[in-house]
């Protein structure tokens, strides 16, 4: 095959007036207006990202990850697995991305994650795409911001479910004179599982408490430790930098207000100034500077629900975690158990010290705070309720 050849022709190709009228400048948007969405719909989104080793080992060093299934293929294998898993939340962070172009890149806000659910591994090799139908559109008047409901499946080449997840958004009305958009449906198949659906293999539960040997003196709690009504208040925090801009696209996320000084300083009100910190990452670094105390030694990541970003970040801010411990019930596999917890986030201030300033406050949600005649805590960014897979090999 031959291409004819290449010459230069923009400098005999005159731009007359008339190729500067409107009519004739096609000006890109992405996104959608609150009108453009319609319960029961399904949109197919655009891209698939195929996920190599080294990608996935980098994500759960970035995100201070500390469970060995996700650094240590060996040991993965052994425990069951046949490679070396994405960390969930890898999952959950390049799906949500790869829907933000038809989901949330005119969002004003991103407004909670709810009944986020892994039923299935991803290993390196695997692609990802996604697709997401709207529960619900809720208008709040003309000419303000309605909110969207939206339940998104991540799908593997095999067209498997991955992760499922439901999110809250606030989008704008459509303004005065902008076009309006063909619907984007696609009539697409919409393969959401049963919330109690898993499909693991049989996992050796007492291998991941093997591989880390005897607690040492002033090391990370066992699970055995781990019980309802204690807290954990995780000892490192992580400064962010201008790192989250590149992390941002890296993982597929195109909303501008990650990465586009230009755009974030355009807008009006707390959100102006510096690009903003993607959510998806403030949630994988709190997870995982927990995750020495709290996860190393899970089997796996059941899910998440009723998560807010209470304040943003910005590079410069350091965040840290704590967890609160909820309930511990048996598992679905023998020999296991399910634990639940609290997990909040906090910046610019030490855990242990928003611990000892705000007490029990910390764990209550930021939004039920004026019906309770208390102010909201500044330093507090995150609150979401979580559940691990654990062998029942320590606790016995």
């Amino acid at each position: 095959m031959e291409t004819p050849p290449f010459r230069e022709l923009a400098p005999d190709r005159t731009v007359r007036p008339e190729d500067l009228l409107p009519e004739n400048v096609i000006r890109e948007e992405y996104g959608r207006y609150l009108e453009d969405f319609r319960p029961g719909e399904i949109v197919v989104h655009p891209r698939g990202l195929t996920l190599d080793r080294s990608f996935a080992q980098e994500f759960a060093l970035t995100f201070h990850e500390a469970c060995p299934l996700f650094l240590d293929a060996p040991l993965a294998r052994e425990v069951g697995f046949r490679d070396l898993p994405l960390s969930p939340l890898m999952t959950f962070n390049i799906t949500l991305s790869l829907g933000v172009e038809k989901n949330s890149e005119k969002a004003i806000a991103n407004l909670g994650y709810y009944n986020v659910r892994f039923p299935r591994p991803v290993y390196p090799g695997d692609t990802l795409r996604a697709r997401t139908r709207t529960l619900e559109v809720r208008e709040r008047g003309p000419g303000k911001p309605g909110i969207v409901s939206v339940r998104t499946l991540g799908l593997n080449q095999e067209g498997e479910t991955v992760v499922q997840y439901d999110r809250k958004i606030l989008i704008p009305p459509r303004p005065p004179g902008a076009a309006v958009r063909e619907s984007p449906g696609d009539g697409a198949e919409f393969p959401e599982e049963n919330e109690n659906t898993l499909f693991l293999p049989d996992l050796q539960a007492r291998k991941i408490g093997a591989a880390r040997g005897p607690r040492a003196p002033g090391g990370a709690a066992r699970t055995s430790e781990l019980l309802p009504g204690r807290v954990l208040v995780h000892g490192n925090m992580r400064t962010i930098t201008d790192e989250h801009v590149p992390w941002t696209y890296r993982l597929g996320n195109t909303h501008p207000l990650h990465y586009d000084r230009i755009y974030s300083s355009s807008l009006s009100g707390p959100l102006s100034g510096e690009p903003v910190v993607y959510g998806g990452l403030v949630f994988a670094w709190l997870c995982g500077l927990a995750s020495r105390d709290l996860s190393r030694d899970m089997l796996w990541d059941l899910g998440y629900t009723e998560g807010y970003h209470t304040q943003p970040a910005w590079a410069g801010d350091t965040i840290g975690s704590l967890t609160r411990i909820l309930a511990r019930e048996d598992g679905p596999l023998p020999g296991t158990e399910i634990l639940q917890a609290q997990l909040i986030g906090v910046k610019n201030i030490h855990p242990g010290e928003a611990l000892e300033k705000y007490g029990a406050d910390l764990f209550s949600k930021e939004n039920d705070k004026k019906s309770q005649g208390k102010e909201k805590i500044p330093e507090k960014i995150f609150e979401i309720e979580r559940r691990l897979l654990l062998g029942k090999n320590e606790a016995e």
